[in-house]
């Protein structure tokens, strides 16, 4: 008998080492990671680095193949007799290729580069916070399936104390001290809790399958919730990824100020010109010749009626737009953290005295109970302190589960997740 009850020990401990467990941390790692905006920070990534090669070809040289043939009204012709110069054709003929290489450019092209980077990052902060502003709902989920499952083990508990009774109450039947139809509002009330288990666990079944879609996991039924113990630390420091999202889009506005202050720099250019045609580059030779040109050749444009000044002007006024999303930012956030604040308080003003009713409701419920085992008062009397003491342990319950909801969501609000 003895090993057999070790045995069944064992198996309850295996039972309870596989079921399987899921932290809210856990819930915020999975958000971050298969949730699918999270694959876009991948993506933009790929393009930058596509963007990227494409600005480096600037470096490369460019090849231009041109061909034409033209007929023209008229051509030159020497007006002097005896020359033997013969006037070239009315019908021409050429095709050439041209190469030009980029000497300098100004720093233009690095330039460029940094910008793209600079883009990169400010789109991957976006992402990063498109995504911490999912916590908030996460939270929401989490401990609202969390309140189901404490529910159902104080239902639990209810149950079993409601077992032991009618046990009682069937005794007290069989023995004449208690009328024949006392039992039958116990098992009318065991039959209403059996209801409530088909309406959490129907609740439970919804929230964890939202949670799942949220995290990008299948959530199955016996998952067991952990019950966090949330800190909270009440300095009114902000380290939300907006802000940084903030500086990041000031620092771009600075790499495109300096790519506008390099555009109307002078460029430098090395070109070669090789080709075959009719005329060549001698005009009075009138047959098909190949030929070629090489040289350097400037790029400077010196007046651009102030356009790229116009440009720089706005980037700064964009600048200052920045400045003043950050000052509202934080403006909206600290007041969102102090009412945050105040809800923890109230909160933790109600557990205080919950837990003195509480009290109260259970010396209530130990003078029913001696008072229904000597016939004093009727079960009904007896359920309606136990349904009482019921209704304050799941209000404790509630508030609990609200105060660590309340915490976790300041922490989300100051950016300490």
């Amino acid at each position: 008998m003895k090993q057999l009850s070790n045995y069944l020990i064992v198996l309850m401990s295996l039972g309870a080492f596989a079921q399987e467990q899921l932290t809210l941390n856990d819930c915020y790692d999975l958000v971050d990671t298969n949730y699918p905006l999270a694959q876009q920070s991948e993506l933009f990534e790929k393009q930058n680095a596509i963007d990227i090669e494409a600005i480096e070809t600037e470096r490369l040289p460019k090849l231009n193949l041109n061909a034409q043939a033209t007929y023209q009204s008229d051509v030159i012709v020497i007006p002097l007799p005896d020359t033997g110069i013969v006037p070239p054709n009315k019908d021409q003929y050429r095709a050439t290729l041209t190469v030009n290489q980029l000497i300098y450019g100004g720093g233009l092209i690095n330039t460029s580069i940094d910008a793209e980077s600079a883009s990169l990052r400010t789109k991957q902060k976006q992402v990063e916070v498109n995504l911490y502003q999912l916590k908030k709902q996460l939270n929401q989920l989490y401990f609202s399936i969390l309140l189901q499952q404490e529910n159902r083990a104080l239902l639990v508990a209810k149950r079993e104390q409601l077992e032991a009774k009618l046990k009682e109450v069937q005794s007290g039947i069989r023995n004449g001290t208690l009328l024949p139809a006392s039992d039958k509002v116990l098992e009318a009330e065991l039959l209403k809790i059996n209801q409530g288990f088909i309406e959490l666990d129907l609740n439970r079944a919804s929230l964890l399958q939202t949670l799942g879609s949220l995290i990008g996991r299948e959530i199955s039924s016996s998952t067991l919730l952990q019950n966090p113990e949330i800190t909270t630390d009440l300095s009114p420091q902000l380290f939300r990824p907006e802000l940084e999202l903030f500086q990041l889009k000031k620092a771009q506005i600075e790499t495109s100020d300096q790519l506008l202050s390099r555009q109307n720099l002078p460029k430098v250019y090395g070109f070669a010109d090789g080709g075959y045609g009719n005329p060549g580059l001698n005009p009075l030779d009138n047959s098909f010749q190949a030929f070629y040109v090489v040289g350097l050749k400037v790029n400077w444009n010196v007046f651009d009626w102030n356009a790229n000044k116009k440009q720089r002007e706005s980037l700064s006024i964009n600048k200052d737009i920045i400045d003043t999303e950050t000052n509202v930012f934080n403006l909206n956030t600290s007041i969102e953290l102090r009412q945050q604040q105040s809800e923890i308080d109230k909160i933790s003003g109600f557990i205080a005295s919950d837990i003195e009713i509480i009290k109260l409701r259970k010396e209530v419920l130990n003078a029913a109970d001696s008072q229904l085992r000597n016939g004093v008062i009727t079960s009904s009397a007896y359920i309606t302190e136990l349904t009482n003491l019921f209704t304050d342990e799941n209000t404790l319950i509630t508030h609990k589960i609200q105060l660590e909801l309340a915490k976790a969501n300041y922490n989300i609000i100051q950016g300490q997740k």
